[in-house]
């Protein structure tokens, strides 16, 4: 397969789109995070199961409604993200969203290597010393189907995806039959260690980064409906039950992650089954997200080699104790991802009206100050806002790179001079 099958620094043509299914596996298995359920378990014993409920609803219902509309103008475009950056922040300002998503979705990988060495330890009661080497081999091992392309993804997807819905939905139904005491379980109260806003933004935080880049699939998508609705289905249904089940899980059984439910309700095989799976299909779009980023940061097509790179360094983070800081960093990406996706908005609809040109052919400024400005005056609103930072972020962008573009210096028409 040739470097150039995905399309790192172009637009996806129509010979290459994908159908439903296809879209919807791969996007799945993307939202399909053990990561998630560990926010959802934060989620779980901090409310009222009503409370719990309403908080994964509308966060992500906000969180899907945010990656679809993304998806909607990848489809149009045949761009990602980070190609989409060029055009609102220029050629060079387009690094801006290179580094910016390309370290969210490292830090990602690092705490998914991390936390397979650290369960399979626990699990299999394996010599601690172990942790660091299991480290290395997965940080490696789970970048070969990125390596490989859309192709690997959607393979590996097409399994893992359905057999991790029957193993959640097994779990949840002998968790249901094991607790004796449902009704305490579901007349819990809130312990008061959130606010409603901080538990909404830990939702979105979960896969806002991966929504903003959830483009590298929906771009392949053959209509419109494919895109938005593969993206609501991943983002929407497939991380609202990844949260939904941490946070039962944490009621239940004080569990979070499903692997821990299902090893305390016996069935360890299948938990094993489900920590590779959970982790692989995740870890190979979370690295092959980095790998785009990465590309278009050095103008280059060699996607496999900035792959490998990738995984070299989510390796490292990993060693270095990433696994510890979930939660601060789920915060941190609700607050300052989210404005970039308001500017690529904003930028598509407002000022290339619904049709970016093609790239090769796109003059575009080193810098773009009003999609730069945008950006940082939306992060200062989400960040110190009070009320749902993800949302502020996301409309204040927009309105900033709105306004800002009115006042835009329009060229003047040339005056020829009189013969």
């Amino acid at each position: 397969m040739s470097e150039a099958t995905d399309y790192p620094l172009e637009e996806v043509p129509q010979s290459a789109r994908k159908g439903m299914f296809s879209t919807c596996m791969v996007l799945m298995g993307f939202t399909f995070f053990t990561a998630t359920m560990f926010a959802g378990g934060k989620i779980g014993t901090a409310f009222s199961v009503g409370e719990m409920l309403l908080a994964i609803l509308i966060g992500n219902l906000l969180l899907g409604g945010y990656a679809a509309a993304l998806g909607y103008i990848a489809y149009k475009s045949g761009l990602n993200a980070i190609l989409m950056g060029r055009f609102c922040f220029g050629e060079k300002g387009s690094k801006l969203s290179d580094l910016l998503l390309g370290f969210t979705q490292v830090g990602w990988y690092a705490w998914g290597a991390a936390t397979i060495a650290v369960v399979l330890v626990k699990t299999l009661s394996l010599a601690p010393a172990l942790e660091v080497p299991l480290t290395i081999f997965f940080g490696f091992a789970f970048c070969i189907t990125a390596m490989i392309g859309y192709k690997g993804m959607d393979y590996l997807s097409r399994i893992a995806v359905p057999a991790m819905l029957i193993f959640i939905l097994i779990s949840l139904y002998k968790g249901f039959l094991d607790t004796t005491e449902i009704q305490g379980v579901f007349s819990s109260e809130s312990d008061g260690s959130l606010s409603f806003t901080t538990a909404i933004t830990i939702i979105i935080g979960t896969f806002v980064s991966g929504g903003t880049q959830a483009t590298n699939w929906s771009r392949f998508a053959k209509s419109g409906k494919v895109a938005i609705y593969a993206t609501l289905a991943a983002f929407v249904l497939g991380n609202g039950l990844m949260v939904l089940t941490g946070a039962l899980g944490s009621l239940m059984y004080q569990q979070a992650d499903i692997v821990d439910v299902m090893i305390a309700q016996g069935s360890i095989s299948l938990a094993i089954l489900m920590l590779f799976m959970n982790l692989w299909t995740t870890q190979d779009n979370t690295i092959y997200n980095f790998a785009v980023a990465g590309c278009n940061l050095l103008r280059t097509d060699k996607r496999k080699l900035v792959t490998l790179a990738g995984a070299a360094i989510g390796t490292i983070l990993a060693l270095g104790g990433m696994y510890n800081y979930l939660i601060p960093y789920l915060i941190l990406l609700g607050t300052f991802i989210p404005p970039l996706g308001g500017v690529i908005m904003a930028d598509f609809w407002i000022k290339h009206k619904g049709h970016y040109s093609k790239l090769t052919e796109a003059n575009l400024p080193s810098f773009n100050w009003i999609g730069l400005a945008a950006y940082f005056l939306a992060c200062a609103c989400a960040f110190f806002t009070p009320i749902l930072p993800p949302v502020v972020g996301v409309l204040s962008a927009a309105i900033f790179y709105t306004l800002l573009t009115k006042f835009e210096k329009q060229p003047q028409p040339e005056v020829k001079a009189q013969a």
